[in-house]
């Protein structure tokens, strides 16, 4: 597997106007269990450091959703550029 990624054009476009691939943890709990905290991982392209689109999607789970936020972690991925590759010498398996 080469590991190149083909974009739309609408993927390229929006990279070329600033966005980047945005991904964000989200820890919650829900009221139904509120000792147990759950994750939810969100991703899209979106403009850094304001991030407008993943304050949007919370600000409609702070209105919409039950579960409590209760942490956010942001990562955002510059994907123009040359292609790295990662080699991995471990391979575990759980059973």
């Amino acid at each position: 597997m080469s590991g190149n990624k083909t974009y739309s054009p609408k993927e390229l476009e929006l990279q070329l106007m600033g966005f980047r691939l945005t991904t964000a943890q989200i820890f919650y709990h829900m009221p139904d269990c509120p000792s147990l905290l759950q994750e939810f991982i969100w991703q899209n392209y979106d403009i850094a450091p304001k991030f407008p689109k993943l304050y949007g999607f919370l600000h409609f789970w702070e209105k919409k959703i039950e579960g409590s936020l209760h942490s956010v972690y942001i990562a955002k991925k510059e994907l123009i550029g040359p292609n790295s590759r990662r080699v991995v010498d471990v391979e575990l398996t759980l059973q």
